[in-house]
C-alpha cells in the first residue's frame, strides 16, 4: 500500500509540475479581449442604448432626402450637422442659420416620421457668439448633447454655457494631429468640466493605433455618445471605413464594455463609404448591432 500511495503522489507532483509550466505560456491578446468582453456580459445594461444615424453617413444629400432614407432603414434618431442643405421645398442648410419658419416645418418632418435629433455636430465654433447660436438651435430642437471640438481656451466658456443650457458638450475624435486624438487629450478638458463628455470615434481611435475598449475604459463615466464604425486597418490614419463588423475593430468587445459601463446615450451609425449607395450598408449595420446588443441581454 505505502509503494501504491507513493506512486500516486509521485503522479500528483509531476501533474503539478506541468500544469506550472503550461501557465507560464503568455495568452495571446485576443484571448484577453474575450475574457473581458465575457465579463462584461455578466454586467451593466443594455438599456439605455439608442441607435442612431450621423447625417454626414448620407452627406451626399439633402437632408429631406437622407431622413427618408434613416426612416427606411427603421432608425428613429439622428446626429445632424452643419451645412447639410435642407431639400423637400426647404431652403437653406440645416444649422443656426434657419428661420423660424424653416425650423417649424423641419420640425413637422421629424414628428411625421417619428425621428428625433439627439445630437448636432462636429462643430468647432470660432467664438462666445457662434456658441450661443449652436446652443439656441440645439435648445430650439431639443437635443441632449452637441458633439464637438472646442479650442482649450474656451473649455470653461463652454462648460458654463452647457451647464445653463442643460445641454452637454461631448469631444469628438478625430485622426492625427487632431487635438483630442487620444483619451487623455479629452480628459485634460473635462477635468474640472462636468458638463463636457467624449463622443467616442472608434474608427479614428483605432485610426490613431488606440483599443477602443482601452480608450472607453479610460473615458468612463464621461461617454456621453458614440460614433460607430469600422475599418480596415490599424494605427492607419487613412485607413478606410467599412461596413460594422467586417473590419478590426472587436466590435462586440466594444458593446459589451459599453454595457459594463450602463452607457445612456446615442451609438450614431458614421458609415463613411459606399457614398452614393449606403442605404443597404446601413441596414445591414443595424441588424448587425441589433444582433450583437441582444447577444448581451
Amino acid at each position: 500500500m505505502k509503494l501504491i500511495a507513493g506512486f500516486f503522489i509521485s503522479l500528483l507532483g509531476l501533474f503539478a509540475i506541468s500544469s506550472c509550466n503550461s501557465g507560464s505560456t503568455s495568452a495571446p491578446a485576443k484571448d484577453s479581449t474575450v475574457a473581458q468582453s465575457d465579463s462584461a456580459v455578466n454586467t451593466g445594461s443594455t438599456a439605455n442604448f439608442k441607435l442612431g444615424v450621423q447625417m454626414w453617413t448620407f452627406r451626399m444629400f439633402p437632408f429631406t432626402e437622407a431622413l427618408d432614407k434613416v426612416d427606411s432603414a427603421g432608425i428613429k434618431y439622428i446626429e445632424a450637422f452643419f451645412g447639410q442643405k435642407l431639400g423637400g421645398g426647404l431652403p437653406g442648410s440645416f444649422g443656426p442659420d434657419m428661420s423660424a419658419d424653416t425650423r417649424t416645418k423641419l420640425k413637422d418632418l421629424l414628428n411625421k416620421k417619428g425621428i428625433s435629433i439627439v445630437a448636432m455636430g462636429v462643430i468647432s465654433p470660432a467664438n462666445e457668439k457662434e456658441w450661443v447660436k449652436a446652443f439656441d438651435l440645439a435648445k430650439d430642437f431639443g437635443l441632449s448633447y452637441i458633439t464637438a471640438e472646442p479650442k482649450k481656451d474656451q473649455w470653461d466658456m463652454v462648460d458654463s454655457l452647457a451647464g445653463v443650457y442643460g445641454i452637454r458638450i461631448a469631444i469628438h475624435d478625430h485622426p492625427k494631429p487632431n487635438a483630442y486624438a487620444t483619451p487623455d487629450s479629452v480628459l485634460a478638458a473635462i477635468k474640472g468640466h462636468s458638463h463636457i463628455g467624449s463622443c467616442a470615434d472608434i474608427g479614428h481611435w483605432t485610426r490613431n493605433g488606440i483599443n477602443p475598449v482601452d480608450a472607453l475604459k479610460q473615458l468612463e463615466g464621461h461617454v456621453f455618445g458614440v460614433h460607430l464604425k469600422d475599418v480596415v486597418k490599424f494605427d492607419d490614419a487613412k485607413a478606410a471605413d467599412t461596413v460594422v463588423g467586417k473590419g478590426v475593430i472587436d466590435i462586440p468587445a466594444v458593446l459589451a464594455e459599453l454595457k459594463r459601463q450602463n452607457f445612456n446615450g446615442m451609438l450614431s451609425i458614421e458609415h463613411e463609404s459606399n457614398w452614393y449607395h449606403n442605404l443597404p450598408d446601413v441596414i445591414i449595420i443595424k441588424k448587425y448591432y441589433n444582433d450583437e446588443v441582444a447577444k448581451l441581454k
